[in-house]
């Protein structure tokens, strides 16, 4: 079964993230929006969650628990 639009998931580690069920994009965890595995840069290794681009990382880092959109 190919993983062409699945949502993979994967363990945030510091430096490298590892696959632990195949796919090809995850959700950012603020936006919702896929980030295709080979454009992820920006992740919480405390948070096991992904975000879209450094502006909203930076956002969830100074509101964690706010909901934001893109």
């Amino acid at each position: 079964m190919s993983d062409k639009d699945r949502e993979a998931f994967l363990y945030f580690g510091d430096g490298q993230l590892d696959i632990m069920k195949p796919g090809d994009h995850v959700r950012c965890a603020v936006t919702g929006l896929k980030i295709p595995l080979h454009q992820i840069k920006y992740w919480s290794v405390e948070q096991q969650e992904a975000y879209l681009n450094a502006e909203v990382a930076s956002r969830r880092n100074d509101h964690p628990s706010e909901k934001m959109s893109a």
